[in-house]
Order: C-alpha cells, then structure tokens, then sequence
C-alpha cells in the first residue's frame, strides 16, 4: 500500500513538472527536447549540468530552463524501468560535477536530490545517504530516502539514525516516523483542524506550533499550512523562514502566491520580502510563478502600503507617553521637546524587547508611535497573564480594551475589543471573543474617520462604532494623532504589529487661490467624467488614475474638451522602467507624438534606456526637444509636473525646476531631432492626454487652466 501511495506522488510531481514545462512549449517540441537529451553522451551532459551554475533568479535564468528539461526528461525516464537507473546516474554525476561549486548552488543540489527521491530507484540510496550529515542537506536527503520508499532506503534511514549527530537526529527520527505514515507535526501537537477555525486563529496555532517543531520537515510542513490562511499575517510568517536554508524555497513559494493572490499585501514591509522570495524561486515552480511575481513586484503600488511598526529588536519607532493630545497641543515647541525627551529615557526600562516580543514589565506609562495616523488599518497580536488589563489607544484616546475576562468584578466577561471608554456609543464586543489567558490573541483593527471596527481572532466584535473624545467629549475625535499601547501595571506582550494608512474617501479639491485663478478640476479622484478614450484602460486606484496595461497596454486617456494654450498641473508616480507620456493639442486619433506634440514622462534612469536619444529623456518634446535631465525623485516617489503652452512655446517644469523651454517652430525650422514629420507642431488646439505604453503609471491632482 505504502509503495503505491508513493508512486501516486511521485508520478503526481513529475506530472506538474511536466504540466509546467507544456505551459511553455507545445508537447511535440517537449518530446522532441526528451528524445535528444535520451541520446545524449558524458561530455553533453557536463556542459548541461554546467548551465546550473548560473542561478540568476527569473523566470528566464539559465538553470530554471534547464530545470524544466531535466524535470521533463526525468519524467519520461520514472516511467521506463529501462531507463530509470541510467537517470539515477545521471543525476548523481551532477550532483559530483556540482559538489566543489560555491555554495550559493546549495539550492540546486537540494533540487536534484529531490529528483533522486522521485525517481524512486534504489541505485541513488547511497547517495542519498552520504549527504544526511553534510550541513543544508539532511532534511532533503532523509526525506528523498523516505519518497524511495523501499527496504533499502529505509534500512538505510534506520542505519544513520544510528550514526546520527545531534543536529541531524531530529530529522532522521522524523523521516523514519513520516515513512510510517505518521507526520511528526501532528503527533507533536493535535491542532484544531484548519476547517474548525476562522483563519485568523488558525494561523495563531501554526506559530505556536512552529516554537515547537523540532525537524526541518516539521516546519515545512507548517509553513505549507500557513500559506493556505489568506491572511497578510501568513505572508509575513513565512517570510521569517526565507534566510533558513531547509524552508526558504517553500516558504518563497507560499509567500509568493499568498502576495499574487492579495493586492492589498503591500508596502514598505513586503516589497523587500517578496524581492527576496523572487531569488529563491527554482524548480517546477519558477517560470510561471517567477514571471508573475516579478512584474507583481514592478507594478505594485507604493502608497498606502503595510509598515512593521515593532522591529522585534528595539524601540525604534516608538517613543514614551508626554500628557494627551490637548495638553500637548498647548505646549511649546521646547517644553515638548524636553518633555519627550525625559518621557523617552523612562521608557526603556517600562518596556522590553525579548525573544522578538514588546513586552510591558508592568510599571510606567503607555508607549507610542513616533508617527501620527489618520485613517489606518491596523494588526497586532497580544498576550496577557492572570488579572491582565491592557489596552491599544486609537488617534491618542482611550481605547480598544484588553482584558482578563474572569474579573467580573469590573466587567471583563464581556470579552475583550471593545471601546471601552465610549458612553454614548456602544462600548461592549459583540462576542466574546478572547483566548484562554497566556494564549495569543489577535486583533484587527479598522479606522475610518470617527469609525472604528475590530476583529479579535477573526471574529468580529466592534463593527463600525463611532469612537468618542474621552479627553473632551464635546470634540468629535482628533482627524491624526499617535498610536498607543496601553500601560495598565500589569505584563502584557505584543508581536506582529503591522499598519498603513488608508486613502481619504473625500474627492481632491482645488485650493481657494486655483479657483481664484480660474482652473479646473479633470480629475477628483472619484470617475473620469472628464475623460475620453480607452477608459478601460485605466483604472481608479487610492485616488489616483493608475494605467492598466492588462487591458490594450493602457492605450490614451484623453481630456474630454481642447485647449488652445494652457497651463496644466499634475502629480505623476513611476515605476520601475516605466514609459508613458503626454500628448498636448493632439487629436483623437494617430500617433500623438507626430498628430500633436508628446512630451516623454519616463524613467530614464533605468537600465533598459541605457542608449536613449536626446529627445527620450523624461520631458523632452519627443523627436523635437531635449529635456534637461537629473531632476526625477526616486522611484516610488510623487513627481509635481506644470506644462505651459503658449502660441509655439512649450515649458515644462519638474518639481519646481524648468526642464524644457523650446520654442517649436524655431526648433523645428530646419528640421526636428528625429528627421521625421510632425505635423502637429502647427496644430493651435487639441486635447491633452495621458499615452500608455503597457508599463504601470498613477497620475493625481490633475486640473487645468485655459489662457
């Protein structure tokens, strides 16, 4: 029976592997592909075991191709017991030409060990074997051994288990157990199953699960868990194990389709993580997965994103408690600063950082961000003890509750999540909702406006309360203030605290002196009623026009009315080698840098535009003018850009400095840059619009005035 079950696997494996590779390529030239690796001699493959020394990370790297025909002619070879030994030996001279290599091909070693697994032969036991004990290689080996399934693999799993060491006994004890069809990680804790629990707290038991795990194949096998929990929690749990050699390819894989599947899994926080996961894709699962992740990487928006606001090694971040935020507004500049200062030195000792915990020693006062925040969103797990009080202060105020829900004696057993401190408005949970005392709890908290609704371990217990000034009830809530964690005098921990703003609801405005002026608004960050053109190529995004280049690349976006001269003000945010560009007095119709005039919007810095011409550089006239160069703001950044077009002359000034003033029919008189036509130099009226070339761009703040 067990023989079977592994045969299922290893021909289920080799058929995704296989499915992979036919996503590439058509089955005919696949096949062709097999036939010729099949009659391939010792000095063919060498060379082809030489291209794993190139593990650039991507979808196109040297190694991850020849992953794909290795996992396709390996998987022709499983099945074909002729052919099978001779696979074995094959991979095993790889795996000596690849010993001697730098250890960065650890990966790729580990990739064809597996192989030695799948392949199912008893030729590659003593392979296998002689890397149990070699640092990076016991779990992969001990598991390979136990995927053969077979008298000798395992007799040979019971031999080192013998010989172990104490680093590698743990994995051969728990290989031998897997074998036995009992996997270690349930034997070790029996966890609630995953479909009995709301996806908050099951992720809450896979961490305390994974402080117990002792096997390298325990805790993949926890991480595979964690990335079934659709939670931004998850993502950031698996990100602590891409630095561990035994689970950092697993755990790029669950971080990576845990981010692909959840646009809202960005910010300052993941970006790097995901950049790290993108290098340690390999296999089987990079092409696709690699391909995906990287353009995810390259388009993923950098506002309104995730922060880690508690490092888990110091207090950066944060700062001691100086009065509340109506005394603090009343205070001067220096008896702030002397206030803070004397607050911060205390603090230090009031809370610690331990074993990756904030923690709370039980005296001194409550610890604040640095950081002030208006509309957020907000996760952080907490731990409390017996006769624990607690507590999280939203914009400065008193507060979503956290509490031992035994002391009845001042009305705890209604549960922990609510805002405490409200009278008018509801001030109990809905539920109770809190884990067993010296259990991790977690809440996800939610303020828009007055607005406050929180989930505690994935139940919902304040839902869209309006939370009151406790400082001055006549006041509604303060519009920003900090966030803080309550000191109550007694221990309380904290862990995984993770915020980002969120954007305003209210439509942009012009300010009083552009109204005074006669400018218009084309876009409040609400519809594109003033637009025409391909609007399915566009989409509204955090208040912002974002260029959809899934649809037709984007195409033009067009003002709905023409201007003749004008000025012109918006706010522009690149990505990584982003191009697009502005069309001004153009049609609807044509190419709008020849029909009309279109000035290049561009991250010339990027690799790719290494060997641009003069007139590409971001705010040149294209073909017509150059533009000066070196005042773009890094990527992420906003850019400010006005365009000023009177009779002939074009100005353009970015972030406050002029970058092109040209006069176009005296650059033009004997002849443009490009030695093309462009006849829309002499047009006098035309719309303005936004000309998408497939790269991911935002535009906001966009208004006009005609002159």
């Amino acid at each position: 029976m067990k023989k079977i079950i592994i045969a299922f696997i290893v021909a289920a494996i080799f058929i995704a592997s296989a499915s992979n590779l036919f996503a590439q390529s058509d089955a005919a030239s696949v096949g062709s592909t097999v036939t010729k690796m099949q009659a391939w001699n010792g000095a063919a493959w060498e060379n082809f075991f030489n291209t794993f020394n190139n593990t650039d990370a991507g979808a196109n790297a040297p190694h991850v191709k020849a992953m794909y025909a290795l996992d396709a002619y390996l998987h022709a070879a499983s099945l074909d017991k002729s052919l099978k030994n001779k696979a074995v030996t094959i991979v095993v001279n790889g795996l000596t030409q690849l010993k001697n290599i730098q250890e960065k091909n650890i990966l790729v070693r580990s990739y064809l060990l597996e192989r030695l697994g799948y392949l199912g032969s008893d030729k590659a036991v003593n392979t296998l074997s002689s890397y149990i004990e070699l640092p990076g290689y016991t779990d992969v080996a001990t598991m390979s051994l136990t995927t053969i399934g077979s008298k000798k693999s395992l007799a040979a799993l019971e031999t080192a288990l013998v010989n172990a060491s104490a680093a590698t006994k743990p994995a051969i004890e728990a290989a031998i157990k897997h074998s036995k069809s009992v996997l270690p990680f349930i034997q070790a804790v029996a966890l609630t199953p995953a479909k009995a629990v709301l996806p908050a707290q099951r992720l809450l038991d896979l961490q305390d699960q994974m402080e117990i795990a002792k096997s390298p194949t325990a805790q993949k096998e926890i991480i595979i868990e964690a990335g079934k929990v659709n939670k931004l929690g998850a993502l950031m749990f698996a990100a602590k194990f891409l630095e561990t050699t035994a689970l950092q390819s697993d755990a790029a894989i669950v971080v990576s389709k845990l981010a692909l599947a959840n646009p809202d899994f960005k910010g300052p926080m993941v970006r790097p993580v995901l950049q790290r996961a993108l290098a340690l894709l390999r296999g089987e699962d990079s092409a696709i997965l690699a391909s995906k992740l990287a353009y995810h990487i390259k388009a993923m928006p950098y506002d309104y994103g995730f922060e880690n606001i508690f490092n888990g090694k110091d207090l950066t971040g944060w700062k001691g408690l100086v009065a509340n935020p109506i005394a603090r507004s009343k205070m001067s500049a220096q008896q702030l600063m002397e206030a803070g200062a004397k607050a911060d030195a205390t603090i230090k000792s009031d809370w610690v950082v331990k074993d990756g915990l904030l923690v709370f020693t039980g005296h001194g006062d409550n610890l604040c961000t640095q950081k002030q925040y208006g509309d957020f969103e907000l996760f952080v797990d907490w731990k409390i003890t017996e006769k624990g009080d607690a507590g999280i202060y939203l914009r400065g105020t008193p507060q979503v509750q956290i509490w031992d829900t035994s002391r009845r004696e001042v009305g705890a057993q209604v549960g922990s999540g609510g805002l405490y401190n409200n009278q008018k408005n509801q001030r109990n949970p809905l539920a109770v909702a809190d884990n067993k005392i010296g259990s991790w709890n977690t809440f996800h908290i939610i303020m828009r406006g007055a607005v406050v609704t929180v989930y505690l371990n994935g139940v919902l217990v304040t839902d869209k309360v309006v939370l009151e000034n406790y400082w001055d009830r006549t006041l509604p809530i303060f519009v920003k203030e900090q966030i803080e964690l309550q000191a109550h005098g007694t221990y309380v921990a904290y862990r995984n605290i993770y915020i980002r703003e969120l954007p305003s609801n209210l439509p942009n405005a012009l300010s009083d002196f552009e109204k005074q002026q006669g400018f218009k608004l084309l876009f409040d960050g609400t519809n594109l009623d003033q637009w025409v053109g391909n609007k399915a190529g566009y989409l509204l995004q955090d208040g912002a026009i974002v260029v959809n280049p899934k649809s037709t690349g984007g195409g033009n976006l067009y003002t709905k009315d023409e201007y003749s001269d004008f000025e012109y003000r918006f706010e522009f945010q690149l990505t990584p080698g982003a191009n697009n560009g502005l069309g001004i007095r153009t049609p609807l119709e044509g190419d709008a840098a020849y029909v009309g005039m279109e000035l290049q919007i561009l991250d010339n810095d990027a690799e790719i535009y290494k060997n641009l011409k003069p007139y590409q550089y971001h705010g040149s006239i294209y073909g017509v003018m150059p533009a000066r160069r070196g005042y773009l703001r890094p990527i992420g950044e906003w850019n400010e850009e006005v365009v000023v077009v009177k009779g002939t002359r074009v100005k353009v000034i970015l972030n406050g400095e002029t970058i092109t003033d040209a006069d176009t029919k005296e650059a033009s008189t004997s002849g443009t840059m490009d030695h093309n036509e462009h006849p829309g130099l002499k047009r006098t009226s035309g719309h303005i619009g936004f000309l998408g070339h497939g790269d991911v761009v935002r535009f906001r703040n966009i208004r006009v005035l005609p002159l």
